[in-house]
């Protein structure tokens, strides 16, 4: 199916009133559902692609509905999936006993602000990151796919590759489902791991079987695959061995040993080689952001002067930009204000709040970049987004701990919280220029209007900040959080949280050890020097891209693994399909398979975690108990899954 790039008007609804009222209600239930699953379990489902099948079976019974409409409901949806993320920061302001509670209008204004700054700061991106580059952005293309297929609108040879389309994606769709329903059953083990030593210490190889990351490994190809890999080599192949050495010595047990060596000492390694690694990518694409810059303004002054602009070249007007962005840094001053005002070191109040705007206005840039990078390298909610904030505290805390001199040493834990504070704007930022990029590709696959896709994603913040507050509240007042005061044996863990706390407390509190950072970010320079070397002796056919290397070395080997798995499988699949009567057709056949992969696992994940939150039990769905079988039926059923997926869509596609 195509759609017309160059056009400069049209009468097709976008958006309209429904499909805010509708992206706004799916907001609602999603960030609660993502807010009280990230506590509880340390992990969030994307929301962008169940928004889009969603909208599509309420929308598509309106005569006059239009995919790019569908697409306006899912960019609002998807705020729910990434602005929940917030509870990796938050939180730590009750676990280290500063607040008693999420006073509403604080916490709502910071996921707000943070927010909107954060769609602010990645609409000059939008040229540099998604137009004018080759980046895969899974995520973005997968939801495109869900939305072209959905549309009932076209006709012809189109509406019969739609049909065909839409066959594969829910075919994928089921099996994905239905391996994850099976592993919430207990009737196949989820994923495996096996421990075991590496000369006087221990690592582990094992892999989540998750056919959503096979279908993301597809989407995101070989180069960033091999990357992955060349990190995981690095954390588990070398780091691991070497570190957990002393915890096996002293007599810990093996998995235990090399679980908490990864979490306390190698991710913070990875950690560092990601920090080097993003300040080279924005380094490196400082130049195309400039240009982006420049044509965003040239745009506008184009609209301005009455001439026609094409729709997909439409972004908000780079003076509001600006201005909105300019205009933040007063209620973002006034909250700072507010917070530190009341606390052991009020008399820093001008200085701090000072450096914490210059913090939230100069860090904007780069972490918008990056996050933006890694969604269009692996996808919004694979993207190490943890990783991102330990970085942010880090700055921030060495800012303020430097501005403050010893007020440490007797006001620790005001500068930790205030820290924190300061980081969860900057991590609302984060979150959200990670999704909005990928959903600005999606835009840019169906022919939408970036202006209204940027509006969307701001209406979508503002929704899910509503509800925030609530829900954190409500978590609080039901479970408590682990480390906490009071707090009970069902506390939510907040893992995020905790880690990002401990970070600011260990530079505060001089015993963060930082020769950990160190050796990641000269193992980040060695690797952006490979790179660049790979780039000129091959004309960079190929590579090794360090973000990606340094997410290899910072995400577990359950994620790290499965990816590079499927992004191979992709291309054998490819490979075949070059050689078909259509290859077109073929190749868009093992795009939707991906997606429906994708889709299945997405949707499960949210009607598992309304059932999670329903019940209040972790695994509410747990029937079966086959002992070790069900790692051995969970390999043979996933391989199968896989294998029978591919060989079907192959008997499909070599039928035109």
């Amino acid at each position: 199916m195509s759609f017309t790039h160059t056009q400069t008007s049209r009468d097709v609804r976008e958006l309209t009133i429904r499909s805010i009222i509708l992206g706004g209600l799916i907001t609602l239930i999603f960030t609660a559902a993502n807010v009280y699953l990230g506590l509880k379990v340390g992990i969030t489902f994307a929301t962008s692609i169940p928004a889009a099948v969603i909208s599509m079976a309420v929308l598509r019974r309106f005569a006059d509905h239009s995919v790019v409409e569908n697409n306006i409901v899912q960019t609002i949806a998807s705020a729910a999936g990434t602005l929940s993320a917030i509870i990796f920061v938050l939180p730590g302001l009750v676990m280290i006993g500063f607040w008693s509670g999420f006073p509403y209008f604080t916490t709502a204004a910071v996921c707000a602000l943070g927010g909107t700054l954060g769609v602010m700061y990645s609409i000059p991106l939008r040229r540099a990151l998604v137009t004018g580059s080759d980046l895969p952005y899974p995520e973005g293309v997968a939801a495109a796919e869900v939305l072209k297929v959905g549309d009932s609108s076209a006709d012809g040879s189109a509406a019969a590759e739609n049909q065909q389309g839409l066959k594969v994606i829910i075919a994928g769709g089921l099996a994905s489902a239905g391996f994850a329903l099976l592993a919430a059953m207990k009737a196949v083990v989820g994923g495996v791991s096996y421990p075991f030593r590496v000369f006087a210490g221990g690592t582990m190889i094992g892999g989540s079987f998750s056919l959503a990351l096979i279908g993301v490994g597809h989407l995101v190809g070989v180069g960033v695959g091999v990357a992955m890999i060349a990190g995981l080599l690095i954390s588990y192949g070398v780091l691991l061995p070497y570190f957990s050495a002393a915890s096996i010595t002293s007599g810990t047990e093996l998995a235990t040993a090399v679980s908490t060596t990864f979490g306390t000492e190698v991710r913070f390694i990875g950690a560092g080689t990601m920090a080097v690694a993003a300040v080279w990518t924005l380094a490196k694409i400082i130049g195309p952001i400039i240009k982006g810059i420049k044509e965003s303004i040239s745009s506008s002054q184009l609209r301005h002067s009455g001439q026609e602009v094409p729709i997909t070249e439409r972004d908000i007007p780079f003076k509001i930009v600006v201005g909105v962005i300019l205009a933040s840094m007063l209620p973002i001053g006034a909250l700072l204000y507010l917070f530190v005002n009341v606390t052991e070191i009020a008399h820093h109040t001008t200085t701090l709040v000072l450096l914490s705007i210059l913090f939230v206005l100069l860090i904007g840039l780069l972490v918008a970049s990056v996050c933006g990078y890694m969604a269009g390298l692996i996808g919004a909610s694979n993207s190490p987004i943890s990783g991102v904030g330990i970085i942010v505290v880090l700055a921030a805390a060495l800012l303020i701990k430097a501005v403050t001199g010893d007020e440490a040493d007797s006001n620790a834990l005001a500068l930790v919280a205030y820290t924190l504070f300061t980081s969860a704007v900057v991590f609302g930022m984060a979150t959200i220029a990670n999704d909005n990029l990928q959903d600005l590709k999606t835009g840019q696959l169906v022919g939408a209007t970036p202006w209204k896709q940027q509006v969307a994603l701001v209406i979508g913040v503002l929704f899910g900040s509503l509800v925030i507050p609530l829900v954190l509240e409500l978590m609080l007042s039901g479970f408590g959080f682990v480390g906490m005061e009071g707090a009970g044996e069902n506390a939510l863990a907040a893992p995020q949280a905790s880690l990002l706390s401990s970070v600011a407390n260990g530079i505060l509190g001089s015993s963060l050890d930082w020769s950990r950072i160190g050796l990641g970010a000269l193992i980040g320079v060695v690797v952006i020097i490979i790179d660049e070397t790979l780039r000129k002796t091959t004309q960079a056919r190929y590579t090794l891209p360090p973000l990606a290397v340094g997410m290899g070395m910072y995400l577990p080997i359950a994620l790290t693994l499965i990816i590079p798995i499927g992004a191979f499988l992709g291309r054998a699949y490819n490979h075949w399909a070059d050689k078909q009567n259509n290859p077109e057709f073929s190749k868009r056949m093992g795009t939707l398979l991906a997606t429906g992969l994708i889709v299945g696992e997405s949707l499960f994940g949210v009607l598992n975690a309304g059932i999670i939150g329903a019940t209040g039990s972790e695994e509410p769905l747990a029937l079966f108990d086959f002992g070790e079988a069900t790692k051995l039926i969970g390999i043979i059923v996933f391989a199968g899954l896989v294998a029978g997926l591919y060989r079907h869509v192959k008997m499909l596609s070599s039928k035109v």
